[in-house]
């Protein structure tokens, strides 16, 4: 029995490595989007500051270990197999919610995953116990009594976590933008002559306030705490005697130090602070949330090195040994800390979370990941009036001095000067996030409490993005309902993780090692499918960005760009309508779902060049703003070209799918006679298009004319058809709707033609033509 759980401890520990790949992944964003943000530091520069963090953190992680082994549950009451079954329920459970979450690139909390999990898989486990007969419980006081649930629980400090980690959310939001708001009054956008003067003293503070938080306070559960100083005292009890004067020296010499410093004109204060706010935040991460990735696992070895030894049967072994003090050894510390660090360093799922936040936070407006909804909608209203009635009691002189402080002109000069490499924020926002949530963060870890850092780094971001007036009337909306999802995810985490757990650990119960081993099979199989999702959606993430082009735009170069979007575009309609033609007639259903996955990404990229005509307008030299409204009419007919062929190979799609009958062979000749004719006319487009050549513009115009004579010849044989009882409502319905869609792409296309051609000749000649739409 004892090999089988021993397999059941190495099980535990590979679930615990792809615990800390697939957690990491989550929380790569609390410690990267802030330096990955302000786009002035590189990649390799950030992940290498982070790594050494991330390292040197795990090393400080050892007292929080406590959490898993007795935080939750009280193991002195459970047997040894009993711990088992808890342990693997919420390992199993782990990967799956954490690997789910990071596939669609939504953040979660691994801190309230593995606190619901331990919750759900110990209640799960009580249950059992008190259901079956009645457990007699020996008391600290020596007593007995017959076990209820609520003695197996360890409910004051599980509320105790789980209100520190609500509390944590609300204390990281206003503190961000309280120490936000500050400190743009004190430095504006437009802070470089100040930081000269301010700089060294702003660095000073930022550092110490990092050093005694994470040093000093976070020293305590620490591998280095019992270190013996030359004094005699241990080091944590050394720095606790001594905290006054390592304050002070330490702000007085970083003041100073970055004075200095400032002086030198390549010196950049603000950069250094973030990457000592970057490698701050990345160590308290570490210190705070190892505990989820191998708190369970080591507390799993720890149990199974107490039962080895004593030669006991499982089934009564009970675990008192797990309620006491246990040192965590410091080269599992390490190891995982390297784990963590290689995961950062190559996990794409990880860059998808960081996006969620850097959208959610960048100082700009532009594509949002997430619509409005009814109660974001309800919160802006209802902020904004209170702001209006603020500001109506405070004189017009202090507003303007305010404002001033927050005019974002030197800011916003900067995002169009640097283009594709414009930041999301400044160094400032970047700065006072870091320093602030690293804070907060090694604040709870030298209390020994857990903290949800995802959702303590996201709301001291949100609150530092509020308090900078990055949540424009534009963008309010959009970007409350991301964060109003995003802390939905707690909830949503709260509740599947608990009732995840719950259910393995019963399943564990009562159908013992077959159903561990299914369930393992199961979560590998989960991890292995979620990695083609990911893949695909990040595909099609990457077809719903910005479709606006680097740098100033010329003339010249903005009319290659509608040429070249116009072709690529227009070749993939043409091929998609031939696809669906010939598989509509089979009744290929595969293949129209096919062509239809393919196609949708075509209509998200026209989507996405009309929703930015915008900015790419905005990015016009001046000589060439009079050439911007020729660029809005070919992207809108581009638009209008691909909305119709995404209506026709929609409704086909869905005509087959209902299992409604086939068009009749002959409907099915008409439409590929118009659909040959469509090719022809894409054809002569896309050919003056590369030729730069519209003397066959009358012809195409002609051929315009033949096809809709065509159409409208077949849209009369389909009323015969009708009138015959041939057909039945659905085929009409759809018939109908392929005819117009066709012709909807007819007019458009010569329009996209004299549009392209006016453009042309307005950017070579200077001449405003004005075209004779259809």
């Amino acid at each position: 029995m004892e090999s089988i759980y021993l397999i059941l401890v190495i099980v535990l520990f590979v679930t615990a490595i792809s615990d800390l790949i697939v957690g990491v992944s989550n929380d790569a964003v609390n410690f990267l989007n802030s330096a990955i943000g302000v786009k002035t530091i590189k990649f390799k520069v950030i992940m290498s500051v982070a790594a050494i963090g991330v390292l040197v953190g795990a090393t400080f992680s050892s007292g929080m270990m406590e959490v898993a082994r007795k935080g939750i549950f009280h193991p002195e009451y459970f047997y040894f197999s009993e711990i088992i079954i808890i342990f693997l329920a919420v390992m199993i459970t782990d990967v799956i919610l954490l690997d789910t979450f990071n596939t669609f690139g939504f953040p979660t909390s691994t801190t309230v995953s593995i606190v619901f999990e331990l919750l759900g898989a110990a209640v799960a486990v009580s249950l059992i116990k008190v259901s079956t007969s009645d457990q007699i419980i020996q008391l600290e006081s020596g007593s007995e009594k017959i076990a209820q649930l609520s003695d197996y629980i360890n409910s004051d400090n599980a509320l105790l976590i789980i209100a520190g980690i609500l509390l944590s959310v609300i204390i990281a939001f206003t503190a961000g933008t309280i120490i936000q708001y500050l400190s743009r009054l004190l430095f504006s956008f437009n802070y470089e002559k100040k930081l000269k003067f301010f700089g060294g003293i702003w660095g000073g503070i930022a550092i110490t306030a990092i050093m005694y938080f994470i040093l000093i306070k976070g020293l305590k559960g620490s591998a280095y705490a019992e270190y013996e100083m030359p004094d005699g005292l241990i080091l944590k009890e050394w720095v606790k005697h001594h905290v006054f004067m390592i304050i002070t020296v330490s702000f007085v010499a970083w003041s100073i130090i970055l004075s200095f410093l400032n002086m030198i004109p390549k010196f950049n204060t603000l950069k250094f602070i973030v990457l000592i706010g970057t490698f701050a935040l990345a160590m308290s991460f570490a210190g705070n949330d190892l505990v989820n990735f191998i708190g369970v696992p080591l507390a799993g070895y720890e149990a199974f090195n107490a039962f080895n030894s004593s030669g006991a049967n499982a089934d009564s072994f009970l675990m008192t040994s797990l309620a006491g003090q246990v040192e965590t050894p410091f080269y599992f510390l390490l190891f995982a800390g390297a784990i963590m660090v290689t995961t950062l360093w190559f996990s794409e799922k990880a860059k998808s979370v960081v996006k969620t936040s850097l959208d959610l936070g960048r100082q700009d407006e532009g594509y949002e990941r997430f619509e409005s909804s009814l109660l974001s909608r309800i919160m802006v209203r209802g902020v904004t009036n209170m702001a209006q009635s603020v500001k109506a009691n405070i004189p017009d002189s202090m507003l303007r001095r305010i404002n001033k402080q927050f005019d974002q002109a030197p800011f916003i000069e900067k995002q169009k000067a640097l283009a594709s490499e414009a930041p999301a924020f400044d160094m400032i926002r970047a700065s006072v996030t870091l320093v602030v949530a690293s804070i907060l963060i090694s604040f709870a870890t030298s209390l020994k409490l857990p903290l949800s850092t995802t959702y303590v780094t996201f709301m001291v971001a949100m609150g530092t993005s509020l308090a900078d007036r990055a949540w424009g009337t534009e963008s309010a909306v959009y970007r409350v309902t991301g964060v109003i999802s995003v802390i939905g995810g707690w909830f949503f985490t709260a509740f599947f993780a608990f009732t995840s757990a719950f259910i393995m650990a019963l399943l564990f119960s009562y159908f013992s090692f077959p159903a561990v081993f299914v369930m393992i099979a199961l979560a590998a199989l989960v991890v292995y499918r979620t990695h083609f999702i990911h893949k695909k959606r990040i595909e099609n993430t990457d077809n719903q960005q910005d479709e606006t082009p680097e740098g100033i735009l010329t003339s010249s170069k903005i009319v290659n760009k509608a040429s070249k979007s116009v072709i690529q575009t227009l070749e993939k309609i043409s091929s998609s309508l031939n696809d669906t033609i010939t598989a509509f007639g089979k009744g290929n259903l595969k293949q129209l779902k096919s062509i239809f996955n393919s196609f949708e990404k075509v209509n998200i990229q026209t989507k996405s060049l009309k929703d930015n005509v915008s900015k790419t307008i905005n990015k016009l030299e001046e000589s060439a703003v009079e050439s911007g409204h020729y660029y809005v009419q070919v992207v809108g007919y581009l638009r209008e070209i691909s909305h119709s062929t995404y209506h026709i190979i929609q409704p086909a799609l869905k005509h087959i799918d209902n299992s409604h009958k086939a068009l009749l062979p002959v409907q099915i000749e008409e439409i590929s006679e118009i659909q040959t004719k469509i090719n022809e006319l894409i054809g002569v487009v896309i050919k003056a298009m590369n030729d730069q050549d519209f003397s066959l513009l009358d012809k195409v115009i002609e051929d315009q004319r033949e096809t809709l004579k065509l159409i409208k010849l077949i849209r009369k044989n389909q009323v015969k058809r009708i009138k015959t009882n041939e057909i039945g409502t659905r085929n009409s319905m759809l018939f109908f709707n392929i005819l117009e869609e066709y012709k909807n792409i007819i007019f458009n296309i010569i329009n996209l033609l004299k549009s392209q051609r006016d453009f042309i000749n307005f950017v070579d000649g200077g001449e405003d033509i004005a075209s004779d739409e259809i």
